[in-house]
């Protein structure tokens, strides 16, 4: 009993008692004391617990290299000009009117939430260009705050570079392919609703002559079409595997002679799931281009530092993960639990990844600390390890959001505020998102009840 209670309570108490000195509120911490005193407990050796550490991050390593990739092609597509020409192209197909703007804005942070998986760097990296923008539509500080919030964390799981979604099925251990189907339709309704939500902002407004785009999408595309090249050799790729089930990276020679040997080594193989390796190619595609290459300095520095946080959570996740399961901790932990009712255990745990996703501003983080325990629960109670992927996803997406701390809010609200130069309330902000919210939740627990 007492290897179960206290690793999961040093890892509760660090994660959340923010008042503990030094490391109170610290999830990487966090995470590593909760591995380390699994480990002594269990009694494995020096050897043995720092095996578990490889096999843990080898586990998460095509997350965490989907993470580091994913924002290094971000920012060489900023560099590039690619997210400029999407904007703006959007802008131009849909922002002659108020709704058509927040179309296209919601658009945009939803792409680049995808590529970076962090709502967080999303808002940052998008939320420059578009704020005046909205602040120009008469819209306050707060609705401004609620676009960008959900904007940027729908793009975090949002399919087919779904950071929330990989992550959900590497801790159940699933085929993340089914998950990202359902989560195709799932995501994209979260995303309707949050557009519908928004338009009440612009209710009887009219677009200031400034916004209006002066030039046609087919002019925009005629002058700029270069630099949308990278992001066309990423979508034909993923989406050949993801729809056709064709991965270029087995189908072709050359491409298979390069991953095949890397599928072999721990933790770099991670950048041989196809994902992945589809962003790198577009990487090297993007440095093709002068513009790319001339900064190339800043891709890499800006890259790392924006998901610097993230991916350090996911090696200290890692690092959890391989030693609770060499000390046998996540199956003493299911077997505990096959007395209980499942629907207990499932609003339970729900609500513990709420809990956790709003305290940290981390769909990561929930997940990590959450399902490393709940997936093998759940399998336990014939949950569909799919489904269990699923729910997980949309659960912490939600509860990241959700009032009254919301993290990412609060960053957002400090971002808008600094440019507009006005008091943003976050907790208004997680209000208004609210709605969203729930219908991710909601989402997370019909397929887990199914």
């Amino acid at each position: 009993m007492w290897e179960i209670i206290i690793p999961l309570a040093l890892l509760f108490t660090i994660a959340l008692v923010k008042q503990i000195p030094k490391i109170g509120g610290d999830i990487r911490i966090a995470l590593l004391v909760a591995a380390l005193s699994s480990a002594v407990i269990a009694g494995l050796n020096p050897g043995e617990t720092l095996w578990a550490f490889v096999d843990g991050i080898d586990r998460l390593s095509w997350v965490i290299m989907l993470s580091i990739f994913g924002s290094l092609y971000a920012e060489s597509q900023v560099k590039l000009g690619a997210m400029d020409t999407t904007l703006n192209s959007l802008r131009a197909a849909f922002g002659s009117s108020p709704k058509g703007l927040i179309v296209a804005i919601f658009i945009t942070l939803i792409i680049a939430g995808s590529f970076l998986g962090d709502a967080i760097a999303a808002a940052t990296v998008i939320g420059f260009l578009i704020i005046n923008s909205l602040s120009e539509l008469k819209l306050k500080p707060e609705q401004i705050g609620m676009i960008i919030l959900l904007g940027a964390s729908i793009g975090s799981i949002m399919p087919p570079i779904t950071q929330g979604v990989f992550l959900s099925a590497s801790l159940v251990d699933t085929d993340p392919n089914p998950v990202i189907r359902i989560a195709y339709i799932t995501v994209t309704l979260g995303a309707a609703l949050a557009i519908l939500e928004s338009f009440r902002f612009v209710r009887g407004k009219k677009m200031p002559q400034e916004l209006i785009p002066t030039q046609s999408v087919f002019q925009i595309l005629a002058d700029r079409w270069k630099t949308l090249i990278p992001l066309l050799v990423l979508i034909i790729i993923v989406m050949a595997n993801t729809l056709f089930d064709y991965n270029i990276f087995i189908e072709i020679g050359f491409l298979a002679a390069i991953t095949n040997p890397l599928m072999d080594i721990p933790i770099v193989q991670g950048v041989t799931f196809q994902v992945v390796s589809a962003i790198i190619v577009a990487i090297i595609v993007s440095f093709l281009f002068p513009s790319v290459r001339k900064q190339t300095k800043g891709v890499f520095k800006n890259g790392i530092s924006k998901v610097s946080q993230t991916v350090q959570i996911q090696l200290c996740a890692g690092v959890m993960v391989g030693v609770f399961y060499a000390s046998g901790l996540i199956d003493k932990v299911a077997l505990m639990t096959e007395g209980l009712a499942s629907s207990m255990v499932k609003i339970g745990g729900s609500l513990s990844v709420v809990v956790v996703g709003m305290l940290t501003g981390s769909q990561t983080t929930a997940q990590s600390v959450n399902i490393t325990f709940l997936g093998p629960i759940l399998e336990n109670m014939n949950v569909d390890p799919t489904l269990i992927a699923l729910g997980a996803s949309h659960i912490a997406a939600a509860g990241q959001n959700m009032p009254p701390v919301g993290l990412t809010a609060f960053v957002v609200c400090g971002l808008i505020g600094g440019i507009l130069n006005k008091k943003v309330d976050p907790l208004k902000v997680m209000i208004l998102a609210l709605p969203n919210s729930l219908y991710f939740l909601l989402i997370g627990l019909l397929v887990w009840f199914i």
